[in-house]
């Protein structure tokens, strides 16, 4: 025999994986809950568990970030880089999942909420409407959301494209769940979650197959192997631009940009409202964060080949997302093509490059994440027998018959539209100035463009809610829960605060942005 064969497991640093590590044993515990905990008590331990959970993970990583230097940045045999930029995006991704998950409590702990076990409520059931209803709320969404939000946070600091590959997996199968579980409109609901499962699973197979290419290409699937290959072998970059507009494509799904957005309004409409709110605020910190991860650490070395092409796609997605917004007549479909519009924004602070770039982009996510949130959140509260009335026809007069959420309301429409004083006028001030600076000019003026259209279905609605009288059909606003209220009043103070005083927020941003290679 010769020498004996040691195996050598890669070197761990614990401290650094224990925000994510948390919140996948909080996750396997909430299965463990489902199965032993009694129905009655069941909502209320999964949700102080999933709170307590992401609250820890969130306290993990803000301790953290000040230990975090070039030299420790890289962990697990430099699978994952915990720098800055990714610590921030992790820290936005929980706390966008805390103010979520709060939207989640409310609609479960209420009777007739969209949460309800599935096995109630199947075609050919002998449980009437009625009885279905008292059914208590589908408490794994607990569970599931933790899941998805430990892909996500593992997605944004993946130094290598296969860990990137596994943990696109991790969160969006749960998200595929989470889209099937309304209740009032299963059918839509669970046609929804179909379509987006099968979409996704394109989407992963492209991502997957540009993986292939790029190893072809560089021998390698992690970043700074892909980033020396580049720069040693310049002329041969056929296949590495193949791979990459794969990975493009995978990346793109997610984060609802043209021509890859298709699944967008019929998944925000069909999934319940929460986990929509869920859904268009963390999934879309995790997808732009991953793509600049790959196009900034990983591709830069090949900014001439993919920055025309992603300028289409940023031009084709904020004009598709305006001007189909302008002819939706309910209001997740409106908020969904806003959602595809507002990553069309996202991808100029992308394109815009270097440090203001991704600085924008940044603050961009955190205001975008809480807006967006707060908005679903005022969705929940229009209800009546039928649950939550959507259609834009059945909002008029609402100012008249509940004048403080109507007021609300406005104030977030406005802050959607850019809107100054408000946080959605300087994310696209941030995004627009960045892409300016990066020689993206083009880009600018169609971005102004789309947003004077997209100004229109805002204002539309501001209009029937108050020029418009009130009639038999108009949905009363039911009282919020502690829950609601509390997220409401989170994402309507956020997106105040960083209207009027943005500073903080974009004095961080600008600290924290850059990736370690």
């Amino acid at each position: 025999m010769g020498e004996d064969f040691v195996l050598e497991l890669p070197k761990l640093d614990y401290a650094a994986l224990a925000p994510m590590l948390i919140l996948f044993g909080a996750a396997c515990l909430g299965v463990l809950i489902e199965a032993f905990v009694p129905r009655a008590a069941r909502n209320a331990v999964q949700l102080v568990l999933g709170l307590l959970a992401l609250i820890g993970a969130l306290v993990a990583v803000v301790l953290r970030a000040p230990h975090v230097t070039d030299a420790n940045a890289q962990t697990a045999a430099r699978a994952l880089s915990i720098d800055q930029a990714g610590l921030f995006l992790q820290g936005s991704i929980l706390v966008l999942a805390i103010v979520s998950l709060l939207l989640f409590g409310e609609r479960t702990l209420e009777n007739g909420g969209p949460f309800v076990a599935q096995a109630a409520i199947t075609v050919g059931s002998e449980l009437d409407r009625n009885q279905a209803a008292k059914q208590p709320g589908a408490t794994e969404v607990y569970p599931l959301a933790l899941f998805a939000v430990g892909g996500m946070m593992l997605f944004v600091t993946a130094n290598d494209l296969l860990v990137m590959f596994v943990a696109l997996e991790v969160f969006s199968l749960p998200l595929y769940l989470l889209c099937a579980l309304a209740r009032r409109k299963r059918l839509l609901s669970q046609e929804a979650a179909l379509k987006y499962f099968l979409l996704g699973a394109y989407a992963s197979a492209f991502f997957l197959f540009g993986l292939a290419l790029v190893y072809g290409y560089a021998g390698a699937v992690d970043f700074r192997s892909i980033h020396a290959s580049i720069n040693n072998s310049p002329n041969d970059i056929i296949l590495l631009i193949a791979g990459l507009a794969m990975l493009s494509i995978g990346l793109l799904f997610k984060a609802a940009a043209a021509p890859f957005h298709v699944w967008t309004p019929d998944v925000y409409q069909g999934a319940p409202t929460p986990i929509t709110a869920f859904m268009a605020a963390c999934t879309k910190v995790a997808a732009f964060g991953a793509l600049a991860r790959v196009l900034y650490v990983g591709f830069d070395g090949l900014g001439w080949e993919f920055t025309p092409v992603l300028g289409v796609i940023a031009v084709l997605t904020m004009l598709i997302g305006a001007i189909l917004a302008v002819t939706q007549t309910d209001l997740k479909r409106l908020l969904a093509y806003s959602s595809i519009a507002n990553a069309g924004y996202l991808l100029v602070g992308v394109l815009g490059g270097g440090k203001e770039g991704l600085s924008s982009m940044l603050f961009y996510l955190v205001a975008y994440g809480f807006l967006v949130i707060a908005a679903f959140a005022m969705l929940t509260l229009v209800r009546d027998a039928d649950g939550e009335a959507t259609h834009l026809a059945r909002w008029a007069g609402l100012g008249k018959r509940s004048p403080l959420f109507a007021g609300v309301f406005t104030f977030l429409l406005l802050a959607f539209a850019g809107i100054p004083l408000t946080s959605g006028f300087v994310a696209k001030f941030a995004v627009f100035g960045a892409g300016i600076a990066g020689n993206q000019t083009w880009l600018v003026l169609f971005g102004v463009l789309s947003s004077i259209i997209l100004a229109f279905p805002y204002l539309r609605v501001v209009v029937m809610m108050w020029l418009s009288e009130p009639g038999e059909t108009t949905p009363s606003v039911s009282i919020p829960g502690a829950l609601t209220s509390t997220a409401l009043m989170i994402g309507v103070l956020v997106t105040l605060v960083l209207g009027v005083w943005p500073t903080p927020l974009i004095d961080l941003t600008t600290n924290v942005s850059n990736f370690i290679r």
